[in-house]
């Protein structure tokens, strides 16, 4: 068989389809640059791993640039991930791919969940990979994506949540910590996950004869709930789920309507404590630190 010819034709007619066939060209460049690493994977069997710089050399020279030696091996990888996972989503392009076929599976199921779901641009998932999010990730939403479980929207809320810090010091108030978030609210909404939307902040509701007000109060349309959020510049202490809870019950009685599901309470604090959640469990409660950067 010539491998050359095989994978040079692939090529030439994935840019004559590409032309005449625009709707539907990303999904020609996944199956060409499939079909290019399966012929690569089997002719460096067969001709060993320098044909891969040969077939670059005779590429360049007939086709014109982008067939380095690095481009053919990412051609090659792309073929033996999708081996082990033949349902790729074509939503993605190629480029998205190239940025996270050398995960392993539950990071790269995480990386094309959220670039799907959140219509992600190659530079915006690079982004997304640099600020180290799936690494950010608890052990159980990670167990979930190797099994392919459809998370909760909490279950893939970043720990620590990264806040970009606008003033001279670390030292800062909980208004202060506020005024970071909302100065820069869908970046941290990215950060919590999908679905969340933001209602607004210092939301009062009135118990009794007084008054009490919910830092942010946020509502979750994937998982159709509300969200209380209540900052802390301390340490988590248990006193902060009385807060919460109190919270989060006023809006299930008085906001929630019954084809909503159950309140989601979001303590962020400076410092987690986990003896303290060991022994103060809370249903739907879940504590995060944060990080200034």
């Amino acid at each position: 068989m010539n491998y050359y010819n095989e994978i040079k034709q692939e090529l030439i007619n994935n840019e004559v389809y590409k032309k005449v066939k625009n709707y539907s060209k990303n999904r020609s460049d996944l199956k060409t640059y499939c079909n290019v690493g399966k012929l690569l994977s089997e002719a460096g069997k067969n001709y060993g791993e320098g044909i891969i710089k040969k077939y670059s050399v005779r590429l360049t020279s007939e086709l014109g640039k982008g067939y380095t030696p690095t481009r053919l091996r990412y051609f090659r990888r792309f073929y033996k991930v999708f081996l082990k996972y033949p349902t790729l989503s074509d939503k993605l392009s190629y480029s998205h791919y190239c940025e996270i076929i050398w995960f392993d599976e539950s990071k790269m199921n995480y990386y094309i969940k959220i670039t799907e779901e959140n219509n992600l641009s190659v530079r915006e998932l690079r982004g997304r990979i640099k600020n180290n999010e799936y690494e950010r990730l608890d052990g159980k939403a990670k167990a979930m994506l190797i099994k392919k479980e459809e998370p909760k929207a909490e279950d893939l809320i970043k720990n620590p949540i990264l806040i970009k810090n606008t003033y001279d010091t670390n030292n800062i108030t909980e208004k202060m910590l506020k005024g970071l978030i909302l100065e820069n609210i869908d970046n941290f909404l990215k950060q919590l996950g999908v679905g969340f939307t933001y209602v607004g902040n210092e939301y009062p509701i009135k118990i009794g004869d007084r008054y009490y007000y919910i830092d942010i109060l946020l509502y979750n349309i994937k998982d159709n709930k509300y969200v209380v959020l209540e900052l802390k510049n301390t340490e988590l202490k248990k006193e902060h789920f009385g807060q919460i809870k109190t919270y989060m019950n006023y809006i299930d009685k008085n906001l929630k309507t019954p084809e909503q599901n159950p309140t989601l309470g979001i303590i962020l604090c400076k410092k987690d404590n986990k003896f303290v959640f060991e022994y103060v469990p809370n249903d739907n409660v879940i504590d995060r630190e944060y990080a200034l950067v």
